[in-house]
């Protein structure tokens, strides 16, 4: 599923480059994208207007820095719902079948469930046999892998998330050093030039800041769904040792 995400993440960059290359930015100027009135002009046109006033290079980062930050974040969302499980009705299902079926029932339900507590009980039941110890040495072995797995690309999505505003920055410094070259070039502090040079600058930097919000909003949602699940997973593999307990007496 994460390959499918970032293959459609590589499409978006294919479609956002082909739409801010360099030959369009060096033909179209702000001023005529935004000609006409800005009352008049549509969103999409303003927000391609700032892209080129940014600076094509710099900004196509920052959008770079979206576009995978934001296939990560859905590829993990739709993962962690995925493996979302109640487990109130997993643990009543198991339950049913180590009374009427013995572990290989109970190992026939999670087999038949998603999820990564599915999963465990799975791992705890298959090593029933050996007694209570190995049973709980193997749910927290396999808690740990599976906990590896949800969180699994989180470092990837805080990396984005510090790399947009760091290279709007950047962009703002560079985008300085060329407005003091412009009023080098003039010979003379105008504040046309002082205030073009700016407005260009800072561009950059209000792109990252937003690219950097947008994926912090879904990160934070990630982190506090794993924390749910992984809650969820050492809660019900208790519960699951107390019911072999309850199995063998």
């Amino acid at each position: 599923m994460k390959k499918f995400f970032m293959f459609l993440a590589v499409i978006g960059l294919i479609a956002v480059a082909a739409d801010f290359t360099p030959a369009v930015a060096q033909e179209m100027t702000a001023q005529e994208l935004l000609s006409g009135g800005g009352a008049d002009v549509p969103v999409y046109q303003q927000i391609k207007a700032k892209f080129i006033e940014g600076g094509v290079e710099f900004m196509a980062l920052v959008v770079i820095c979206l576009i995978l930050g934001l296939a990560l974040c859905i590829e993990r969302i739709i993962y962690l719902n995925l493996s979302t499980t109640n487990t109130k009705k997993l643990l009543a299902k198991v339950e049913e079948a180590l009374n009427n079926g013995g572990v290989e029932a109970a190992k026939e339900v999670c087999r038949n469930t998603r999820g990564p507590v599915a999963a465990i009980f799975y791992q705890g039941l298959d090593r029933a046999e050996q007694g209570l110890d190995a049973v709980e040495k193997s749910v927290v072995s396999y808690g740990g892998v599976q906990a590896a797995q949800l969180e699994s690309g989180l470092s990837w999505i805080s990396l984005f998330i510090g790399v947009a505003p760091n290279l709007g920055f950047l962009g703002t410094v560079i985008g300085m050093i060329q407005a003091f070259d412009a009023i080098q070039a003039a010979g003379d502090i105008s504040p046309t030039v002082v205030a073009g040079g700016m407005k260009v600058a800072l561009i950059t930097t209000v792109g990252g800041l937003v690219v950097a919000v947008i994926l912090q909003f879904f990160y934070n949602y990630i982190v506090s769904k794993v924390d749910s699940i992984i809650v969820d997973m050492e809660d019900a593999s208790v519960s699951l040792v107390d019911l072999l307990v309850k199995a063998k007496k």
